[in-house]
């Protein structure tokens, strides 16, 4: 279990929890992106999108990597990371080490100027992949292969909602170091 590295922030982390359990986590019969069938789904864009929740997300996730060395974006594979990253861009322009976002389209654009990494120049510099949910880790490890190809350095993979399922050991083989706000024993949920 994550804790926040301030008692404010713990909050923080523990009214968004609180959020969790009453407006993000369904019951029923799914199918995740990775194709693992579950009986629980939690829907991170409800709250990724959501005023209530997108302040504290921004601050969570913002200490979850102020520790990762010589980073300068985060950002990850549109569409669950979009949010993620803006709440960080934005929280992180009070500090003194501001940081820049940038988003992973799934595949190159076939016009402009053809790219697959938007937003902040990635090349040559220390990067964070930033998820909502994470099953798997073929989401953010798409995302670190396409950074990769544009020269970026991606040292870390940070979620919000860690599944417990396989994901931070597929990020870690990758060299990757694995970093979660929140995880299935903090919302009384189990494995899937």
């Amino acid at each position: 279990m994550t804790v926040a590295s301030t008692p404010a922030l713990e909050a923080d982390r523990q009214y968004l929890i609180a959020l969790i359990q009453d407006e993000a986590v369904f019951h029923g019969d799914f199918t995740l992106s990775s194709g693992k069938k579950a009986t629980y789904y939690v829907d991170m864009r409800k709250l990724t999108l959501d005023h209530r929740a997108a302040p504290a997300i921004g601050r969570i996730m913002l200490d979850l990597v102020r520790d990762v060395d010589g980073i300068v974006a985060v950002g990850g594979l549109t569409l669950g990371a979009d949010p993620i990253a803006n709440a960080v861009m934005h929280e992180s322009a009070r500090t003194p080490r501001p940081l820049d976002a940038f988003v992973v389209r799934k595949e190159p654009k076939d016009h402009g100027r053809g790219r697959q990494v938007e937003g902040a120049d990635v090349a040559g510099k220390r990067v964070v992949v930033l998820e909502d949910t994470s099953t798997t880790g073929q989401s953010a490890l798409k995302a670190v292969e396409a950074l990769r190809r544009e020269g970026a350095e991606p040292v870390a993979v940070a979620v919000i909602v860690d599944r417990k399922t396989g994901a931070q050991a597929a990020v870690e083989a990758e060299g990757l170091q694995w970093l979660a706000a929140i995880d299935l024993d903090d919302l009384g949920l189990e494995p899937q």
